[in-house]
């Protein structure tokens, strides 16, 4: 998960302050992840949980209320059909995953964390689901980007 977050730094870092600083988020979500991973046990560590479920709520709600605006924007703006039809087809898909991590930190917000077999399990199932999250991100971002470099519009 983490070289996939880096690939993405590497690929789209510098295009826009506000998807650097997003991405940013994402490599502190994955490491928040893998130190809550890998704590054993995990659920134990109350501090490491609720920090990252503090970096969850903030990156999911990133998304949200400020890339995919801006990304929808710049869309719009270049008239780049594919990027917004993109979008479409996505987004539902996000909300899907977004509603799963906003309900596992509430699930730890309530205290429900204290059974480390099913903490666990919910943990694994979210890491796949952020994983699926952040390449349909990635595809998202990847199919704005290259429509705009095609047309000079954007450095490489």
């Amino acid at each position: 998960m983490l070289d996939s977050c880096q690939n993405a730094q590497e690929r789209w870092g510098g295009v826009h302050q506000l998807i650097d600083r997003w991405l940013k988020e994402r490599e502190e979500l994955v490491q928040g992840f893998r130190s809550l991973r890998d704590a054993k046990p995990a659920f134990a560590e109350k501090d490491k949980s609720r920090d990252f479920c503090a970096v969850l709520v903030d990156y999911v709600s990133a998304w949200h209320f400020e890339v995919i605006e801006q990304l929808v924007s710049e869309a719009k703006a270049f008239e780049d059909t594919r990027s917004l039809e993109l979008a479409q087809r996505i987004s539902p898909r996000i909300d899907d995953i977004t509603q799963i991590a906003l309900a596992f930190n509430d699930h730890c917000d309530k205290g429900n964390c204290n059974d480390p077999e099913r903490f666990a399990k919910k943990l694994t199932e979210l890491g796949s689901l952020l994983h699926e999250r952040f390449e349909l991100e990635d595809c998202l971002i990847e199919v704005l980007h290259n429509s705009h470099k095609e047309e000079g519009l954007v450095e490489a």
